[in-house]
Formats: C-alpha cells, sequence, structure tokens
C-alpha cells in the first residue's frame, strides 16, 4: 500500500538496461474502477506527446524507484483514445470534496492510498474540520471531477488509522477466499452426488480394491449409494475403476 506522493515524482527505472525513462508526473485514475491505469512520465525530451505506462506493466514501486521491464511498457496517450479519454476527466482525487448521496458535505480529500500490486485506490485520507481521518474507498459510489460522492453511511465507519485499511482488505480477501472454497466444496458434492446416482442399481464385475489391495466391493455386487460412496472416500481412482467394471 502506497500513499499518493509516495508514488509521485519516483524516477521509472527500466529494469532491462538500468537507465531511468523519466519520473512520475501525474497518476491518471479510472473513475470507473476506482483504480490507477496509467503513469504519466516527465521527460525532457518529450514536451509534445504525453508519455504514459499502463498500471498494469508496473512491476514494483519501492522507496526510491517505479521499475518495469523495459521502455516497451511506454505508450502515447495521444494514440489510445481510451487513455486519452481518462487523462482529459481529470479526476485528481486530492483537494476534492466529498459529499453523501443526499447532500451532506463530509470534507476533502488530503490524501489517498492505492494498491501498488493493482492499482485499487483502497481509501481516502478526509481533512475534517480539525481531524483528519481515512475513509476506506468501499463507500465510494462516484469519483467525480469536482466532488467524490459517497454513501451515507461512510460517516460512521471512518477509520482512525491508513494501516487499517490493510486489515479491511485482508479480511475482504479472505471473505472471498471462504466464498470460492464453499461454491468449489458445493460443486465438488454435487459432482459426486451425480457419480451415485449413475452408479447405483449397476452390478460390479470385478473385485474393486483400494490403494491397498484390499476389495472393498466384490464382483456380483448390485451397487447401493454406501458402495459408491466407500469408493469415493477410497479415492478417484477408484470410482474410476468402478466406473468402468459396471454392467446394467
Amino acid at each position: 500500500m502506497k500513499k499518493s506522493l509516495q508514488i509521485l515524482g519516483q524516477p521509472i527505472i527500466s529494469i532491462l538496461d538500468g537507465t531511468e525513462i523519466g519520473k512520475v508526473k501525474s497518476l491518471v485514475i479510472n473513475p470507473d474502477k476506482g483504480a490507477i491505469d496509467f503513469l504519466t512520465i516527465e521527460h525532457e525530451d518529450w514536451q509534445v506527446s504525453v508519455k504514459a505506462i499502463p498500471f498494469k506493466k508496473v512491476i514494483g514501486i519501492g522507496a526510491y524507484a517505479v521499475t518495469v521491464d523495459s521502455d516497451r511498457a511506454v505508450i502515447d496517450l495521444n494514440e489510445i483514445p481510451i487513455a486519452n479519454q481518462l487523462v482529459n476527466k481529470k479526476i485528481k482525487i486530492i483537494a476534492t470534496k466529498v459529499m453523501t448521496r443526499k447532500g451532506e458535505l463530509l470534507g476533502e480529500v488530503k490524501e489517498y492510498y492505492v494498491d501498488d500490486e493493482t492499482g485499487n485506490l483502497l481509501g481516502l485520507v478526509l481533512q475534517i474540520h480539525e481531524q483528519e481521518v481515512v475513509m476506506s474507498s468501499e463507500f465510494v459510489l462516484t469519483y467525480g471531477k469536482d466532488i467524490i460522492i459517497v454513501q451515507e453511511e461512510a460517516a460512521s465507519h471512518f477509520l482512525n488509522s491508513a494501516e487499517q485499511l490493510i486489515q479491511l482488505e485482508s479480511e475482504e480477501a479472505s471473505e472471498l477466499h471462504h466464498e470460492a472454497d464453499q461454491v468449489e466444496n458445493g460443486e465438488l458434492n454435487l459432482f459426486k452426488e451425480k457419480q451415485v446416482q449413475l452408479l447405483k442399481g449397476k452390478k460390479v464385475k470385478e473385485d474393486i480394491l483400494n490403494h491397498d489391495g484390499d476389495v472393498i466391493i466384490a464382483a456380483g455386487t448390485i451397487l447401493t449409494a454406501e458402495d459408491v460412496v466407500r469408493a469415493q472416500n477410497a479415492g478417484a481412482g477408484v470410482v474410476v475403476e468402478l466406473s468402468m467394471n459396471v454392467e446394467e
């Protein structure tokens, strides 16, 4: 996780030949994704055209520099309409006022945090009267040129420190992994249930052995659901062997 100011002004270094391509001039925000799509480059020889690096081409953002594979990562924004449109939207975030969907003004953005691996915006630092608070980007509805619109409940979920953003991101990732595991387990159970339905009632032609060489289903057995489950518990290879040695 990086502050925007930790990226701006950084030298951009080519890993291939160790040369400095330029410095990070600005961060081009994609308001629909809530992420940095491009880093524009400041270079004394590039005064006419606007050169940039897609964030997905960034290898790393360190304390000293931003690294890319080579200068091949550099593109001319004038040649890419979508990128040029993003630049022209001029979404700057810092010094932008933050307002709820119902029109309540919360404060002004002083800084924002970025996931330096993905470019996603993680949170905003807001100045509210004399106090600075951190707000997770999950509450942002619209990143506008003049106003950032957020959900009404954002004010009741302010954080005291940026470190809490990392904790929230970690918890969200853990929850997503848990949901994925649940889906995977559900699909696996459905697949096993289909195996039971396909094999149940069929006659076994040969003895079915487990990996230790023990007979778990004897030849001539009319398969029940319990028999198929026993084969499933013995391993995928045993189920395959069973399915190849049955008859109606």
